[in-house]
């Protein structure tokens, strides 16, 4: 007991603080790198199995465990290489060899990352370093040997765009693009070019896939929205130009080019659905406010143009509707508006002028059944103009009801009844009483009145093909009418 009263306390309990501190901190220390551990070997497993996302998310957590690990950081970057995105896979090669400058495989990762980006001199650098550390790397010698060669084929690109040598320019940076698929700056500089040789649809793919490697810019949005705009891909135009405002919702071009292109794609969607719903006058309408809008971009002024001509037609204006086709073709061959001035045409009587637009329809599109069926109609009502016209002769439109039918056949028949007439004239009324009679025969007919309107006369004995027997042959003969008709 005196021995232990004669111990210092209060020396002895830091001592024993500290001693259980680092008991706690190795037991932390283990724990932490058993978890490593299973990130990283969860992360191998769905890397063999081609899960390279599920794999990226495993090696994130490797690295954050041991930030001093270099090979956490190889194989992080080797997923990134994978999933082509250049930037991390860069920054983890980057890191390995400022952990260790000697380890040969992150630094010919690295140099094959700088030539997807076409840095070829930083790749040339990389490669040189590689030959040193094992001078037998075929890969590292053979690429080194080119890198002066794409940096010259990069500034020939360069100077042909400069010197407006588009074709050239094209071309090399198409060869270019082979080898160094991630440089967004030769994609850049190819979209240029196709612009400038009027190519917008291969300009688009090139911006789309600027976009994606940059995935920041906000002129880049606003760039491909405007190129879509005058492609008259107005919807698209609209998805794009969002993706500006993400990033900058104030930006002083995309913001206002934003409320333009909204009130353009609301305004063509109302065409197509009032088109829909048979509301041709609202859809009209629609086409108008577009007009109004925008006067200067020709694909999207043909859009507007193209509803008016279709639903002028179908409303049966066909007088506009023929001059909003015609304004619509002026801007471009479009296989639909010929078929609608097709119509409208028909709708004018004007066969032959109908017959040569169904024609041109498939000239652009040969296997257009709209066409094909648009011009057999043509061809059968310009014969059939030759011969009875029943609507004319009741006086109704094509798109009259059953009861506007009957109501009109009355009409006409009251007018033109035999016994209303004498002499001369009576032979008159009883043929256009055999007409008007013969007319609400096909036309109160759903079958006859199809066959008519697909260009054939059901009452015609040649298109028929057999013997035609009216029912009012007797009237053919000059037989007096001795007998009372009743209107149905």
């Amino acid at each position: 007991m005196d021995y232990l009263s004669n111990i210092n306390w209060n020396k002895i309990t830091p001592c024993l603080v500290l001693l259980v501190l680092d008991l706690v901190l190795d037991f932390s220390e283990c724990a932490s790198q058993a978890e490593v551990n299973k990130h990283l070997e969860l992360g191998r497993d769905f890397l063999a199995r081609g899960q390279l996302s599920d794999a990226l998310t495993h090696y994130h957590a490797a690295v954050e465990g041991d930030p001093k690990n270099y090979l956490t950081y190889f194989k992080r970057g080797t997923v990134y290489y994978a999933l082509g995105k250049a930037k991390f896979a860069l920054q983890d090669f980057t890191k390995v060899l400022d952990l260790k400058p000697d380890f040969t495989s992150a630094r010919l990762h690295r140099a094959n990352v700088y030539l997807k980006l076409a840095k070829y001199y930083d790749a040339k650098e990389d490669y040189l370093q590689v030959t040193y550390s094992d001078p037998y790397n075929e890969e590292a010698l053979t690429q080194y040997h080119h890198m002066d060669e794409y940096a010259e084929e990069l500034r020939l690109a360069e100077a042909y765009y400069r010197g407006s040598d588009y074709r050239a320019a094209v071309d090399l940076a198409t060869r270019l693009l082979e080898i160094s698929p991630w440089a967004a700056q030769l994609r850049q500089l190819r979209a240029e070019c196709y612009i400038a040789l009027n190519d917008l649809f291969s300009a688009v793919s090139d911006i789309r896939s600027v976009n994606r490697l940059q995935q920041d810019s906000t002129d880049g949005y606003f760039r491909l929205a405007s190129l879509l705009y005058q492609l008259g891909h107005v919807s698209d135009s609209l998805k794009e130009i969002r993706e500006c405002l993400k990033l900058d919702p104030e930006h002083k071009k995309c913001f206002p080019f934003y409320k333009k292109v909204k009130k353009v794609d609301k305004l063509l969607l109302d065409c197509e659905q009032y088109s829909e719903s048979r509301e041709f006058t609202r859809c009209i309408d629609s086409a108008n406010k577009v007009l109004k809008v925008e006067d200067e971009v020709t694909l999207v002024v043909f859009e507007a143009k193209r509803w008016l001509c279709s639903c002028y037609s179908k409303e049966e204006m066909y007088t506009d509707a023929v001059a909003a086709c015609g304004g619509a073709l002026s801007l471009q061959k479009d296989a639909r508006v010929l078929c609608d001035r097709g119509d409208a045409l028909l709708g004018l009587e004007m066969y032959d002028d109908a017959i040569h637009s169904f024609k041109e329809a498939l000239e652009l599109d040969e296997g257009m059944q709209r066409a094909k069926d648009g011009l057999s109609r043509a061809q059968k009502l310009q014969k059939q103009s030759e011969q009875r016209d029943y609507y004319k002769i009741l006086g109704v439109k094509r798109t009259a009801s059953k009861q506007e039918i009957i109501k009109a056949y009355r009409k006409a028949a009251q007018k033109w009844h035999p016994d209303n007439y004498q002499g001369d004239e009576k032979k008159i009324a009883e043929k256009k009483f055999i007409d008007v009679a013969a007319a609400k025969e096909v036309l109160t007919d759903a079958e006859k009145r199809a066959q008519f309107d697909a260009g054939t006369d059901p009452l015609d004995p040649e298109s028929q093909r057999q013997p035609f027997h009216s029912p009012f042959h007797h009237f053919q003969h000059g037989s007096p009418f001795q007998f009372k008709f009743h209107f149905n």
